[in-house]
């Protein structure tokens, strides 16, 4: 293998590794890449990303260990000067490496696992680069958000990435419910640790007939793909607990959902109907006034997903009175 100086259509300047006079791939001087790393399986690893981990004068990772693991199990060695570059540090981190590429310098980009920038970081660099007015570029490869999609068999023409599920339930049950007009496939991340509360609160909001899938562990050994209903889904997760890394893939909601949906954001309550609401609720089944404005409230969303302002509701049910 030879390598030889080139320029871009852009004039910028680069170098080239050409295998019997066959161009094979571009090192871009004084430029910013994003460089996809195997999602699991390292077979996935592109031939490209391999002599950027070898070319590159600086690599900027997500985890220094993990890139060391990787270039290990591809049998590449990392040439140039590796730093760590993770969501706590990218922003400060940033101005500097860009002061790199500024001198004409490869900076390579890579997180654990994936594209850069997609629930990892890469963001702050990208950012700064466009302000600043320098190249960045993509060596693309594996993408769960991606993967899951395709699998799932469900619709791949319009869809949306929601990134992880809320942590909490109440951030959960908001943001599904802001949801339940989207005609759009869906896409989310998943921890195994999660899985059982997040399925229940699937159900609750979008009920149990809405056609899914949960992928795990994409391009691994155990990769499994199920699909079905949020009903049927959820089911197996109680009778199979699923392991590893989890893509939950929802189909977008019918034409009658979406008009339900729009009927309920139209249908916004004031406080003090809410109020008379909740009171008439707690003479009706003898509730306390507190445990009706729960309930009340919990029936009449705002058209974002949250919920009206319990206190104010209850404020409100105190001046009726």
């Amino acid at each position: 293998m030879e390598t030889r100086d080139m320029k871009s259509a852009d004039g910028a300047s680069g170098v080239r590794d050409v295998h019997d006079g066959v161009a094979m791939t571009e090192i871009p001087q004084g430029t910013v890449v994003l460089a996809a790393t195997p999602i699991g399986n390292v077979g996935d690893a592109s031939a490209r990303l391999r002599v950027l981990l070898e070319r590159a004068d600086i690599v900027a990772a997500e985890d220094t260990r993990r890139l060391y693991d990787l270039a290990n199990r591809l049998g590449v060695h990392v040439g140039g000067r590796v730093v760590a570059n993770h969501d706590h540090n990218e922003r400060a981190k940033a101005d500097g490496l860009l002061d790199e590429v500024e001198r004409g310098a490869t900076v390579l980009v890579v997180s654990d696992a994936g594209m850069p920038t997609v629930n990892d970081p890469g963001v702050a660099i990208v950012r700064r680069a466009i302000e600043r007015d320098l190249p960045v570029t993509c060596a693309p490869g594996p993408s769960a958000v991606l993967d899951a999609l395709a699998l799932s068999g469900l619709p791949t023409d319009r869809f949306c990435y929601e990134g992880f599920v809320p942590r909490k339930h109440n951030e959960r049950v908001q943001r599904f419910r802001s949801l339940l007009g989207e005609r759009r496939t869906m896409v989310f991340y998943e921890t195994l640790h999660r899985i059982a509360d997040t399925m229940d609160d699937l159900l609750d909001m979008f009920g149990p007939d809405r056609s899914m899938a949960l992928c795990r562990e994409l391009t691994k050994d155990y990769e499994q793909v199920r699909r079905g209903t949020i009903g049927e889904i959820r089911q197996s997760v109680v009778d199979d607990p699923p392991r590893g890394e989890i893509v939950l893939v929802i189909a977008g909601a019918s034409e009658g959902e979406v008009m339900k949906a729009g009927e309920a954001a139209a249908t916004v309550l004031s406080i003090d109907d809410l109020a008379a609401l909740a009171i008439e609720r707690a003479e009706k089944t003898d509730e306390r006034i507190k445990d009706a404005i729960v309930e009340i409230i919990k029936q009449h969303p705002l058209p974002d997903g949250s919920l009206p302002n319990r206190k104010a509701v209850y404020a409100a049910t105190l001046n009726r009175k």
